[in-house]
């Protein structure tokens, strides 16, 4: 299959996944992945912002780019910081020569492994919801035409974000939002709870959960929080192979 044909299935993909009450952050964690996998880098993640304007973590495609990423946050500096407060795209070939911009941010960055970086704004008009993040591990930067296709993806994300919700509505988005943010710490706590029962890694771990909820058609959520409650023993989601 063509990189062209792989780009085709992979929107054919998410658009099958706009259906009603559909599971958001394993939307979320799917467009990450398949940036990944089609714009040759290293790792994604995506940021939301919760209702009072604060960003949040709710994808990446590995535990150390979540580290970053929760440094961004905490730390208030970054390439999806300035993405979000102005709604356009940032790219750097390089971290390690953006100590001036971004003094504390960049060399976290560059520590984890991390060379180039971008951020696509999620954004309807005038409204930013969020921001898509791609790294690289050399500093390369991506070529124009992965930038677009990274900013297709970004919109996705933002279509999804508000399907068969009042688009003038405030207070509904931020309510899905909200609920969307809730469900992911949720989902961590469940992580952990899993990696440490099953000797498994945090990847491994939400592997086998994500898995599991797509094998009963049931929402990660749901079965983030049952491992959360004890409702659900860890032997049980030990037999859900990762895939």
């Amino acid at each position: 299959m063509t990189r062209e044909q792989r780009l085709a299935s992979t929107f054919v993909d998410l658009a099958d996944s706009l259906v009603e009450d559909f599971d958001v952050v394993d939307l979320m964690m799917l467009l990450t992945e398949r940036c990944v996998e089609l714009l040759d880098a290293a790792a994604a993640g995506l940021l939301l912002a919760d209702g009072e304007g604060n960003l949040r973590l709710m994808a990446a495609t590995s535990e150390a780019l979540q580290m970053v990423e929760l440094f961004q946050i905490q730390s208030d500096e970054g390439l999806c910081r300035d993405c979000f407060h102005s709604g356009r795209p940032v790219s750097t070939p390089d971290l390690a020569d953006e100590s001036g911009r971004w003094p504390r941010f960049a060399p976290v960055a560059s520590a984890a492994g991390f060379r180039a970086a971008h951020a696509l704004p999620l954004r309807l008009r005038g409204q930013v919801l969020g921001a898509l993040n791609l790294f690289r591990t050399e500093p390369v930067a991506l070529s124009r035409a992965d930038l677009a296709t990274a900013q297709a993806f970004a919109d996705v994300a933002t279509i999804a974000l508000l399907q068969s919700r009042a688009l003038h509505d405030s207070q509904l988005i931020a309510d899905q939002l909200q609920e969307a943010l809730q469900s992911r710490i949720v989902i961590e706590q469940a992580k952990g709870i899993l990696a440490q029962a099953l000797g498994l890694e945090m990847d491994q771990a939400f592997a086998r959960m994500r898995r599991h909820a797509r094998s009963g058609e049931r929402r990660l959520a749901e079965i983030a929080q049952e491992v959360v409650d004890g409702t659900i023993e860890p032997d049980v989601i030990r037999g859900s192979s990762a895939r």
